[in-house]
C-alpha cells in the first residue's frame, strides 16, 4: 500500500528531505564482510541487519525451500546459546528480532536501544559460523515449515494460483520456484541438506551488515571487527548465469481450487536495473515502474478510477513492478471481476488499459501525481530506521549499489510520457504474456485451512 502525504505538506516535506542527504559510511573487513552504517539520531534506537547473498533463486532442484528452512533453524542454537535463547536474550533487552527469506537473500535483524547493539553483534556472529543443526530440532521445524506451506499456499487459492503462475511463466529462471519450496522437496529434505547449505553460503564474505540509527560509525566498525572480523571466509560457489529464453507466444493456465471468487493474473517479462546499463536499458525499468504507478497508484489511478468505480468491471485490480532484483522479473496485473462480470470481461478491460498505454502518452497531470507520490513515499521511508536499513541491505545483496536507491526518486522524475509509451510497446506484448485464471471450485467444508502447528514465528 502506498502512503500519500496531504498535498499541502508535499512542498514542505520535499525541501527537508532534499536538503538533508543521509550520512552513510561503509567499510570492508579483512575477511570480506561489508559493513554499512547510516546515522539517524532522531531516536535512541538502532537496527542491525545481517544479509546473506543466498535465497530461493540459488536453490537447485530437489532442495527447494532449503534457504527458508535454514532460516528457521538459525534460531535453534549454538554451543554457546541453546535453542530459542537468541530470541529470549533480545526480548530481555527490550528489543525485537525476526528474519525473512526471499528469492535473492536471507536476512536477520534486531531493533534495540542503540547502546545495546553489541549484544546483537555477538549473537549474530556466533550463529554465522557455530550453528549446531541438531536432528531432533530439524525434525520438529520441518513439520512447521510444511504446515506453513499448507496454510499460506495450498489452502489459499490466490497464493496457490500465484505459485502455479510463476511455474508456468518462467522456463529457466529460478524465480519459477516458491520461496517456501515445493512440498515434495520439503517432505524429502534432510538435515544434511541444511548443513551443506549453511557451510556453503553462511560466511562473512557472503554477508553484509547494515546498521541504521542513533550510532557512531567508528564504534560500529570497531564492534563489527571485534565480533565478525575473526570469522574465517569461505570459498563461495560460482553462480552460473540463468538467462530466461525469449517467450515465443502467450501462455495461459487454469487453476482449479476451492474458492469463493475467480481471480486473474497477468504477467509480462520485463528487465530490471543493472549496473552500468547503457542506452534504453538505463531508463526502461524506471519507465515500467512509472507505468505501473499510473495504472495503480492510489484512488485516483486508472484502475481504481476507471475499472472499479466508473465501469464497475472489477471489485479489485492492481499493477506491480519492481525495478530492483537479481534477475529479470515480471510486470504484474491482477484482478477480481465484479458481480455480473465475467473473467473475459475483466481480461478485456485490463488489455484495453495496456493498449491505451501503447497508443497514448500519459498526461502530464498523471505523471505529476506519480512524482508527488514518490516524494511522499520517500519522506515516509525516512521515518523508519528499519526500512532505511532494509533498502540498503537489499540493494547491496542483489548486486547493486545502495546509492541507486537513494537516487531512485530523481531517476523516476526524469522519465517522460514518451518513454513510458515506448516501454509499453516494447515489453507489454501478447507474445510476452502469461495468464493464470483461478477457476473456483466448491468449498466442501467451511474453514478448510488447517490450523498451523505452533512453533516458529521467524518469518515476515
Amino acid at each position: 500500500m502506498r502512503r500519500i502525504l496531504p498535498w499541502c505538506l508535499l512542498s514542505l516535506a520535499w525541501p527537508l528531505w532534499a536538503a538533508s542527504p543521509p550520512h552513510v559510511q561503509e567499510r570492508m573487513l579483512d575477511n570480506g564482510m561489508k559493513v554499512i552504517v547510516k546515522e539517524d539520531h532522531r531516536a535512541p534506537i538502532g537496527v542491525t541487519q545481517v544479509w546473506y547473498r543466498v535465497g530461493a533463486s540459488y536453490e537447485p532442484r530437489g532442495i527447494t525451500g532449503v534457504s527458508h528452512a535454514l532460516e528457521h533453524m538459525m534460531f535453534k542454537g549454538t554451543e554457546k546459546h541453546g535453542p530459542n535463547q537468541f530470541s529470549q536474550i533480545i526480548a530481555d533487552q527490550g528489543g525485537q528480532e525476526n528474519a525473512f527469506t526471499g528469492d535473492d537473500y536471507t536476512a536477520y535483524f534486531q531493533t534495540l536501544a542503540s547502546d545495546r547493539l553489541e549484544i546483537a553483534f555477538e549473537l549474530e556472529a556466533d550463529r554465522m559460523r557455530n550453528l549446531l543443526l541438531k536432528d531432533e530440532e530439524f525434525a520438529k521445524e520441518i513439520r512447521v515449515v510444511r504446515e506453513e506451506r499448507r496454510l499460506r499456499t495450498e489452502d489459499k487459492p490466490k497464493s496457490l494460483t500465484y505459485e502455479q503462475f510463476n511455474a508456468a511463466a518462467y522456463r529457466i529462471s529460478p524465480y519459477r520456484n516458491p520461496v517456501i519450496g515445493w512440498m515434495t522437496d520439503l517432505e524429502n529434505m534432510r538435515i544434511e541438506d541444511l548443513r551443506d547449505w549453511y557451510g556453503r553460503w553462511y560466511s562473512p564474505n557472503n554477508a553484509t551488515l547494515v546498521v541504521v540509527g542513533d550510532v557512531a560509525p567508528e564504534r560500529i566498525f570497531q564492534m563489527a571487527n571485534t565480533y565478525f572480523g575473526k570469522l574465517k571466509p569461505s570459498e563461495l560457489p560460482r553462480i552460473k548465469p540463468e538467462s530466461e529464453p525469449p517467450q515465443l507466444g502467450e501462455t495461459r493456465i487454469r487453476v482449479k481450487a476451492p474458492a469463493q471468487q475467480p481471480y486473474l493474473l497477468m504477467g509480462y517479462k520485463t528487465p530490471v536495473v543493472v549496473k552500468e546499463a547503457k542506452g534504453d536499458a538505463e531508463w526502461e525499468p524506471y519507465a515500467l515502474e512509472m507505468l505501473a504507478a499510473v495504472l495503480d497508484g492510489g484512488g485516483s489511478a486508472r484502475f481504481a478510477r476507471e475499472l472499479i468505480r466508473r465501469d464497475k468491471v472489477a471489485v479489485a485490480a492492481s499493477a506491480s513492478f519492481s525495478a530492483f532484483s537479481r534477475l529479470p522479473g515480471l510486470l504484474m496485473l491482477d484482478g477480481v471481476p465484479a458481480e455480473g462480470q465475467s473473467m473475459a470481461d475483466l481480461e478485456k478491460a485490463l488489455r484495453q488499459q495496456i493498449d491505451r498505454l501503447k497508443k497514448e502518452p500519459v498526461s502530464e497531470k498523471e505523471m505529476e501525481r506519480v512524482r508527488n507520490q514518490l516524494v511522499a513515499a520517500k519522506v515516509y521511508e525516512r521515518d523508519s530506521v528499519f526500512y532505511q536499513a532494509m533498502q540498503i541491505g537489499m540493494m547491496e545483496t542483489i548486486g547493486l549499489d545502495w546509492r541507486m536507491a537513494e537516487n531512485h526518486v530523481e531517476r523516476m522524475k526524469q522519465i517522460t510520457p514518451e518513454q513510458v509509451m515506448k516501454a509499453a510497446q516494447k515489453y507489454l506484448s501478447d507474445d510476452n504474456l502469461t495468464l493464470a485464471e483461478l477457476d473456483p471450485q466448491p468449498i466442501k467444508e467451511k474453514g478448510f485451512a488447517k490450523p498451523m502447528i505452533p512453533g516458529v514465528r521467524h518469518d515476515i
